[in-house]
């Protein structure tokens, strides 16, 4: 028996499985009728035929007259809405798009509903329309573009544990331009993870899309769709009897439903085997039996392992702030050891953790010198890079999303202000350091925990700088976030929250040149609004006589 990918198994042999869901059952295509055409004119009976199938034809065509008025009325209705919508985005971008549902849905309009809207006026569109449209189109982002936007939103789901209802809503703290998640946008996101494999947000999306459907919503997604892939990632995840109550639910819709027939069927071999081995083996071993072939429900195991750690952080949950170590945490008036730029106009500074050292300088950079590095640095942006600790190329990875550029001393004397300002203050050369890098973080954007320094295990990380391994960092925050994109530290317990104007600096390696493990830190995803910070990596080399090497491995 041939089963398409998207059909169960039938029969009754133990190997039967759910499939996963795909083309269906080949159609049969229609030259099939054409063979049936005879000679009708030799029939009175067969004229008749073809005065039923001409009446047809007209039906048909009054169809099309009423599909052509409804498409016009669609149009109408399409351009009513976009007219507001970027009325309101366009008089404030950024704001806009730092709401991240505003940003999927841009997202999901341009890959997805403006081509649906240009399949339907095609025909009859005018070609000024189409012209544009085929220039515009090289801008417009692709599938791949439309599931990093609903990667991000799952990101931030479980990063900082809104529930779909709340995100469905927009009820985020901070925003400016609330939106909501319709039916579709729900089933999509969860189409989305269910073609990552990813069961777990699978089932919450299609759940709300399915209380969206069930609250009346008005929407072109079908219940059936939705109920398809529910019961499959509820399968999926080992709950067996839910899988089997929600296919029933899809065939009370569809009692024709191929997949879901024989999926049940499947479900129902299953729960006869299971009440077999309950009268054939004791109860412990049954139990057993069944929990083998339960999968436990949630989240996929992760690769990360302190994952729940730096979650908790970005929420501002379990930073180790005791009593004892606020008391050794201290503001002050810094002048950079003496600095002569720093003594008639010392700097503010204050403390943000003991071990390792982390300072924030406040008042550090300009409103006037961030528009410059933002200016500088926006043609440039590109996807952010990470050193491949085994080749030191540099390479995009999954666990950093953000945008990044690179700035030189010599192209502006903002730029070369900024690295003076460093060196004064920290007390280090920066002529051995790397480029200021500007980054910018929108929807989702995070960088997962890392070290700045190169391991024992990454000898060849900064070779080809020949700099030798980054011996410190200094990070500005060039912008405030409405919600999300602290600067955790999961191994000690720290979050550090971005301010716009000020900058954080801690040293990566001990005087020994040991790297301090400490440090391992990390970029929360930003919930709401967008995140600019440029940081400047300071290197070894330089620093032989400004930060000298001690006789203690770890001090």
């Amino acid at each position: 028996m041939r089963t398409g990918r998207g059909a169960a198994v039938a029969g009754s042999s133990s190997s039967q499985q759910p499939r996963e869901r795909g083309s269906g059952p080949t159609r049969l295509g229609s030259a099939s009728a054409l063979s049936r055409v005879y000679d009708f004119f030799t029939s009175i009976g067969h004229m008749t035929d073809l005065i039923n199938t001409e009446k047809d034809l007209l039906t048909s065509l009054k169809d099309y007259i009423k599909a052509e008025e409804s498409k016009l009325e669609q149009i109408k209705k399409w351009a009513e809405k976009l007219d507001q919508l970027t009325d309101t985005a366009t008089k404030d971008p950024e704001g806009f798009l730092g709401h991240p549902v505003n940003a999927f849905k841009l997202m999901k309009r341009l890959n997805t509903e403006w081509a649906e809207l240009e399949n339907l006026v095609l025909k009859d569109m005018s070609d000024g329309f189409i012209s544009n449209m085929t220039i515009q189109r090289q801008y417009f982002p692709n599938d791949e573009d439309q599931t990093g936007a609903a990667k991000a939103l799952l990101r931030l789901q479980d990063t900082y544990n809104l529930d779909t209802d709340t995100l469905s809503r927009g009820n985020l703290p901070g925003v400016k331009h609330k939106s909501f998640l319709t039916a579709g946008d729900c089933f999509e996101l969860g189409r989305i993870a269910y073609t990552e494999a990813d069961y777990y947000h699978t089932e919450l999306w299609m759940e709300q899309a399915l209380k969206q459907l069930d609250d009346g919503e008005v929407s072109a997604i079908e219940k059936t769709s939705v109920l398809d892939y529910l019961s499959y990632a509820v399968y999926q995840q080992g709950d067996l009897d839910k899988a089997m109550m929600l296919t029933k639910q899809l065939l009370e819709l569809d009692p024709e439903h191929q997949r879901a027939n024989g999926n049940l069927k499947y479900f129902e071999y299953i729960m006869s085997k299971e009440k077999e081995a309950n009268k054939s083996t004791t109860e412990a071993d049954n139990q057993t039996d069944v929990e083998s072939k339960t999968k436990k429900k949630g989240r996929a195991k992760d690769y990360l392992p302190e994952r729940r750690k730096y979650e908790k952080l970005c929420r501002g949950e379990g930073v180790r702030m005791t009593p004892k170590r606020q008391k050794s945490l201290f503001c002050r008036y810094y002048d950079g050891n003496g600095n002569p730029r720093y003594i008639l106009g010392p700097v503010k500074q204050e403390d943000e953790w003991d071990k390792p050292r982390i300072v924030r300088f406040l008042d550090i950079i300009s409103d006037e010198e961030i528009a410059t590095v933002k200016e500088l640095a926006k043609p440039r942006l590109r996807r952010a890079t990470i050193s491949n600790p085994i080749t030191g190329v540099l390479e995009t990875a999954h666990y950093r999303i953000s945008k990044s550029a690179w700035l030189s001393g010599y192209e502006s004397p903002v730029i070369s202000r900024i690295n003076t300002r460093i060196q004064d203050l920290t007390g280090l050369d920066v002529s051995t350091a790397e480029e200021l890098q500007v980054a910018n973080y929108g929807v989702g954007g995070q960088y997962e925990p890392h070290f700045d320094f190169g391991r024992k295990d990454e000898p060849d990380a900064f070779k080809e700088l020949g700099t030798g391994n980054r011996i410190a960092t200094w990070l500005f925050y060039m912008s405030d976030v409405s919600a999300g994109g602290a600067t955790v530290f999961p191994e000690v317990g720290a979050s550090v929250w971005p301010k716009k104007g000020t900058a954080v600096f801690w040293y990566n390696l001990f005087p020994s040149g040991e790297g301090d493990y400490s440090t391992r830190h990390a970029a929360c995803p930003v919930l709401v609004g967008n995140k600019w910070v440029s940081n400047k990596w300071i290197h070894e080399r330089g620093q032989e006589f400004r930060r000298p090497c001690s006789l203690s491995e770890f001090k």
